[in-house]
């Protein structure tokens, strides 16, 4: 490449990246979200109102089909890092999610793909149940929007980190500091969609039709995928560096081969190569740590290990980095197996509580009633406030308090998170307690479809402490994939929090299902009419699971091993080695001969914010 073309190519990727990009990334993310809440909002009604399927039926079908569109977005995020780039699995998921929007607005508007209008609780009606046939229109429909979601949840927020980070670097580190953190930035998008999503999308489905209620969020995707496509010349796309899981296999295949032999005590004895991993660490190669060192016999070299030109073999030899790649996934893994059960808690917000809502008074005034969907409104306004006030007011505080740029660490505040929704579901089970206990004082426990005389505001503080929750959880874990992820597998790591949700998501089958068996007959927990259920005792029962898995993440946090890494930052005089040794006592950097010890807190990746 001659020197002009090299001073075309930079002078294009200064040009790329940075907030410029912001109105076409979040105005896609904020179409797509809306339009993925608009319908899974009150996905539950249609299922129940509109094809006539029993509660517990439908409440599987709901989770089940979470479950599948949390599920492949690992198989995104591994295309993304291995082959295609995250613009291009972005767009191909758009694309298979606009699909099966028009699947399902069809299936709503065509007679011959839903059963005839019938109202539950009126006497002598029976509801005519879904065929085959309309069923089977409606799983291929949402088939197409788990694949859809496949390509664009595990890429969006590492391309939106993306375009400051890389952008940062091919700028040399000029890029204006920022006061925004872009995860807070970017859940307050999504939250505000959801908030209007669950406002006038669910009044249109429950007041207007399903047509236009599933129409609506079908143009709204059209909207996503034209706005993401419009700014391609501005992204700064970073190329996929090979198949992540093969370079873990080949280091899991190393170590074993070499099982037997002892491990040095010099790390620096350990096989590197910097030329190798240029392609997988253009942000800084990951560091030796003293965890896991079974997998450091990978690195040790021996006979036959490199090739006559120099080249190691892969599934014999393997570069430091490379085996830290490998432990720094398995270091996260029960970090990250932590929030499982969070999602199985949350998941009867979609399902139980929004039946409960429809039992309720819904009056807001004489002429007004709010749909039972709506209620995650409370949910979305807690959510959007508790960011504000964590970004701007509380960060400030903690920061002078820790010394922390971003005031707590990941896992402190996924704690918190942690801790208030074990309170937000404890208020739930006592709601719904008073709740049946004014079904029984007004004779309603064998009427089902009858209006218990309870306001259904009463659910509202549940919904609110839910979406505080949410404030610290989803943030903090998704920052703490990204952060301590390697650079070549953003993307599987971000599928990774879609994975738990898809993980939460069978759980919350399998435990609803578990119960539904075991108090099948008189007292019966979950059940159509429930009035007669005791989902109180259900929602107590994950209360105590929240607990258990309170105890079992701040173990795991307390003994969690920050990664190393090593930074090198291009400059136009030259090149400069820069070593960054992110641990939680403090930050070692290294240029040139002189060492320099700094003590400063972890450099966390995540903290970019918008000015």
């Amino acid at each position: 490449m001659s020197e002009d073309e090299s001073n075309d190519e930079a002078s294009e990727q200064m040009q790329q990246g940075g907030i410029k990009t912001m109105p076409f990334i979040l105005a896609n993310d904020f179409c797509d979200r809306f339009a993925t809440i608009g319908f899974n909002a009150n996905l539950i009604t249609y299922l129940t109102a509109e094809l006539h399927l029993p509660l517990v039926e439908a409440s599987n079908t709901l989770t089940n089909f979470h479950g599948a569109s949390n599920l492949t977005p690992i198989i995104g995020g591994l295309i993304a890092d291995s082959f295609t780039g995250r613009f291009w699995t972005i767009a191909a998921g758009s694309v298979a999610y606009q699909l099966g929007m028009v699947g399902l607005t069809v299936s709503a508007l065509l007679p011959a793909l839903h059963p005839p209008p019938c109202r539950r609780g009126v006497a002598g009606q029976v509801c005519q149940r879904a065929t085959p046939w309309q069923l089977h229109v409606l799983y291929v429909s949402l088939l197409c929007t788990s694949v859809g979601t496949g390509g664009t949840r595990p890429c969006f927020m590492a391309f939106g980190a993306d375009q400051f980070e890389l952008a940062k670097r091919w700028q040399h580190g000029e890029a204006d500091a920022p006061r925004w953190s872009f995860f807070n930035l970017y859940f307050f998008g999504v939250e505000l969609a959801k908030l209007v999503a669950v406002t006038a999308v669910v009044y249109i489905q429950d007041n207007v039709g399903w047509g236009w209620g599933l129409g609506v969020p079908t143009i709204a995707m059209l909207a996503a995928v034209t706005a993401f496509v419009a700014g391609y010349p501005l992204y700064v796309k970073m190329a996929p560096g090979g198949s992540p899981l093969t370079r873990l296999a080949q280091v899991a295949v190393a170590a074993f081969r070499k099982r037997k032999l002892a491990v040095p005590a010099d790390p620096s004895l350990l096989y590197d190569d910097k030329k190798l991993d240029a392609g997988v660490s253009t942000t800084g190669r990951l560091l030796h740590t003293n965890q896991l060192t079974f997998f450091d016999r990978a690195a040790v070299v021996t006979d036959g290990d490199v090739e006559r030109g120099g080249v190691p073999r892969p599934w014999r030899l393997s570069t430091v980095h490379r085996v830290e790649e490998l432990k720094s996934i398995i270091r996260m893994l029960p970090i990250w197996g932590a929030g499982i059960l969070l999602v199985t808690s949350a998941s009867h917000n979609n399902s139980f509580a929004i039946q409960q809502a429809r039992t309720m008074d819904r009056r807001v005034t004489a002429s007004l009633e709010i749909p039972p969907a709506s209620m995650l409104i409370f949910s979305n306004v807690a959510m959007l406030s508790t960011l504000a006030l964590y970004d701007r007011v509380l960060v400030p505080q903690l920061r002078r308090l820790t010394g922390l740029p971003a005031g707590i660490t990941h896992l402190q505040r996924t704690g918190i998170g942690l801790a208030i929704s074990t309170v937000s579901n404890a208020v739930a089970a006592v709601v719904e307690g008073r709740r049946k206990h004014a079904a029984a004082r007004h004779g309603l426990l064998d009427s089902p479809g009858a209006t218990v005389p309870m306001s259904v505001f009463w659910m509202a503080p549940q919904y609110a402490i839910h979406g505080a929750a949410d404030s610290f959880m989803d943030v903090g874990r998704m920052e703490f994939l990204y952060d301590q992820a390697p650079e070549g597998m953003r993307s599987t790591a971000a599928a990774l929090y879609w994975l738990t949700m898809s993980a939460g998501s069978y759980m919350g089958t399998l435990l609803v299902t578990v119960v539904h068996e075991r108090t099948k007959g008189e007292g019966e927990w979950l059940q159509d009419n429930l009035n007669r259920g005791r989902l109180d005792c259900y929602y107590w029962l994950v209360v105590t699971l929240q607990v258990i898995n309170v105890v079992y993440f701040v173990i795991c946090a307390k003994l969690y091993t920050y990664k190393k890494l090593e930074t090198v930052d291009q400059v136009s005089a030259g090149e400069r080695d820069q070593t960054v040794d992110q641990e939680s006592s403090g930050e070692r950097v290294e240029k040139g001969n002189d060492v320099e010890d700094v003590e400063l807190q972890p450099l966390l990746l995540s903290d970019v914010t918008l000015a």
